[in-house]
């Protein structure tokens, strides 16, 4: 009996250690470095130094808007497509394939595709060309076009992302009782009322569960804007790279890491207030 009660720990050791090897001791590393100086002194030196490159504040600027555009648009996308799903009776399980199929391209191949169709010779501008739209190729991704280079970030980061928040929304839609459309039904409240009375608050677990996951990938965006942007377009995970190999100024990267985990907490304990999901529904 005694062996029976600490099988439990015994079963969730390795999770725990793995864990602890591979998160928890990469995590305390990592913030230690930020607040040590090259010197050996403890205090602000890193985060002073990002704080004082020209690239910072345009990177944290690129990073919230993106990810203030994004999410937002994943998630309207992804509950008209979860809604549309969920009441097909044939073809529902080809359409949700063919939607994610994105999740299994990477961020780099994904960042890859979308180069080769906006890029000045690609086939956007081929296709514009061969219909007399543009007299010449145009050339889209560059600093020059600020904004066009924008919109081909948060168009590739749609196109890749919203899969995921796609397939965690028709999960929570599966769980949610039909009988209480049904009673919605026979009260009279048309389809616009039962969605904003009923699915949507029934969903409310999923959607903060799919914003937070989203949001958190989001402010870590990176091979996506690489390709398409390079150093026209700074975001915070590109310093954070930058730093750590092309400075070899790991003390910075690390005050980079931080200040992405800061914002995310940040962020996420605004999802887990506002949303205020009851308990019962979790």
């Amino acid at each position: 009996m005694k062996h029976d009660r600490w099988l439990p720990y015994y079963l969730i050791a390795p999770s725990l250690l793995f864990m602890g090897a591979f998160f928890l001791y990469p995590f305390i590393q990592i913030f230690a470095e930020a607040f040590t100086s090259s010197d050996g002194n403890v205090g602000l030196a890193n985060f002073t130094r990002i704080y004082q490159d020209f690239n910072f504040w345009p990177s944290l600027k690129n990073t919230l808007l993106l990810t203030g555009v994004v999410v937002p648009l994943q998630l309207v996308l992804a509950i008209g497509m979860a809604l549309m799903v969920t009441r097909m009776n044939k073809g529902r399980d080809s359409i949700l394939y063919i939607w994610t199929i994105p999740l299994g391209i990477s961020d780099l191949a994904a960042g890859i595709i979308w180069l080769a169709i906006l890029e000045q010779f690609g086939f956007l501008n081929s296709f514009l060309s061969a219909v007399s739209v543009i007299d010449a190729p145009a050339s889209w991704l560059n600093y020059q076009n600020a904004f066009a280079l924008f919109l081909a970030v948060v168009v590739a980061e749609i196109w890749r992302g919203t899969a995921i928040v796609l397939v965690i929304l028709v999960s929570g839609m599966g769980l949610i009782p039909k009988e209480y459309d049904e009673a919605g039904q026979v009260f009279g409240a048309s389809y616009w009322q039962r969605l904003w009375k009923i699915t949507l608050p029934m969903l409310r677990p999923s959607i903060q569960s799919a914003l937070i996951l989203r949001t958190l990938l989001a402010l870590e965006v990176f091979a996506v804007v690489m390709m398409l942007g390079g150093s026209d377009m700074p975001v915070l995970m590109s310093e954070t790279f930058d730093w750590q190999f092309l400075y070899q100024q790991t003390g910075a990267a690390a005050a980079y890491a931080v200040l992405i985990m800061l914002i995310s907490v940040v962020i996420t304990g605004f999802y887990i207030k506002f949303l205020n999901v009851p308990k019962e529904a979790r």
